[in-house]
């Protein structure tokens, strides 16, 4: 399916672009609607998909089971390290992962074999920061 690109749907490109990390529908329409913009909630949930079904945007699901999106800088399969307190995403090759993948899929006799990893923690600065209430504690 070839989306359109209207206005509205590079204002939401605009918007995941400007986000810092893997944000909801519903987070990116409150953010527009915070900029008076007149978009739909329903405009931007089509936007996202269209945007990361032509590889422009990422796509995880929530532990809650929403989608997220972020922007996204590299073409082709990749993984991200994810912090659970602040949403910082960063992308990272998984040569050690390819390989496992290909190998367990071809030992149980699966062949065209696709896997989704994400890593979450905290980052530097969060870890850092929880460190300082520990310690101020």
């Amino acid at each position: 399916m070839v989306q359109r690109n209207t206005k509205q749907r590079e204002r939401v490109r605009e918007a995941l672009a400007d986000a810092r990390g893997f944000v909801s529908a519903q987070s990116l329409h409150a953010t527009l609607r915070g900029d008076d913009s007149p978009i739909g909630l329903a405009t931007v949930y089509r936007a996202l998909a269209g945007l990361a079904a032509s590889g422009d945007a990422d796509t995880l699901q929530s532990p809650e089971g929403e989608n997220l999106y972020r922007a996204c800088a590299t073409r082709g399969h990749h993984h991200h390290l994810i912090c659970r307190s602040c949403g910082l995403a960063v992308e990272i090759e998984a040569t050690d992962v390819e390989q496992w993948a290909r190998r367990t899929a071809a030992a149980h006799g699966f062949i065209e074999a696709e896997h989704v990893v994400d890593i979450f923690g905290l980052c530097a600065s969060c870890a850092q920061a929880r460190e300082s209430e520990r310690d101020a504690d």
